[in-house]
């Protein structure tokens, strides 16, 4: 679709809410001015108008500073929940697979276990243990390594506090809380997490967490790729590839990752 003519008054206000994308808080008349490039009258009506309308808000008791208003939260709440989770997933995980040619799945946390929401299945004949509606130890997976790693060390603490029977897929599954946190540290590092055959021993996967509008984890997507294709594509490769679909499923969510935010 063609686009049509801007209202100036309208593109000016827009300009003005997104100076504080940046979160770094409450501004000034005059510091909003140095970053859109309209006079200070002008700038400061439109702040008020915005104000009138709570898309800002004075933060002290003189009027000097501004910050965002509750109507973009209500208006960012309405947006998130018209978005389906399952029906984005499809669209990201079916082009990334058409890219990579590998198994791609999108799953969501559930305490302990992932549920699988998405799965594009490879050209290629591969056994899997995964599909849309199974439960799978979160420990067991790179997916659930990927959102596991969002939670601090003492959550995770508490949500294996009564875990004393490990579930092993294989014999190179997890089986201690010590070794799942000492992996979920270097998850956080590296912002990849890794299935080296834990849940399926004869497949590998890369995974990457992903983000909602209010930059809450709520899902993983993976790439899951046979043990005789791993060695070449699982650390260049894959990991683009699942990281971009990270990236664009979060995106459709509607997060927007802050200055310094990968």
């Amino acid at each position: 679709m063609a686009q049509g003519r801007t209202v100036p008054a309208v593109d000016r206000a827009v300009k003005i809410l997104n100076v504080f994308l940046d979160g770094q808080g409450p501004r000034t008349v005059p510091e909003i001015t140095a970053h859109v490039d309209l006079p200070r009258s002008t700038t400061y009506e439109l702040v008020q108008t915005l104000v009138a309308n709570n898309y800002l808000r004075a933060v002290d008791g003189y009027g000097n500073r501004f910050d965002l208003g509750i109507r973009l939260l209500e208006l960012g709440s309405t947006f998130s929940a018209g978005i389906d989770l399952a029906e984005q997933g499809r669209v990201v995980a079916d082009t990334i697979m058409a890219r990579c040619n590998e198994t791609v799945h999108i799953a969501t946390r559930d305490g302990r276990d992932v549920i699988y929401l998405v799965k594009a299945d490879s050209p290629h004949a591969v056994r899997m243990v995964s599909g849309v509606g199974r439960r799978l130890p979160a420990h067991c997976t790179a997916v659930g390594k990927a959102m596991l790693a969002d939670l601090s060390d003492d959550e995770l603490a508490e949500l294996y506090r009564d875990v004393t029977d490990w579930p092993a897929m294989t014999p190179k599954t997890i089986t201690t809380f010590d070794e799942l946190l000492d992996q979920l540290h270097t998850v956080r590092g590296r912002g990849l997490a890794y299935d080296d055959c834990e849940s399926n021993p004869d497949v590998k996967c890369v995974a990457a967490a992903v983000r909602d509008l209010s930059g809450a984890v709520v899902a993983g997507i993976s790439i899951s790729v046979p043990v005789h294709r791993a060695d070449h594509r699982l650390d260049d490769e894959l990991t683009h590839h699942v990281a971009e679909g990270a990236r664009d499923l979060s995106a459709r969510l509607g997060y927007t990752p802050r200055p310094g935010q990968a």
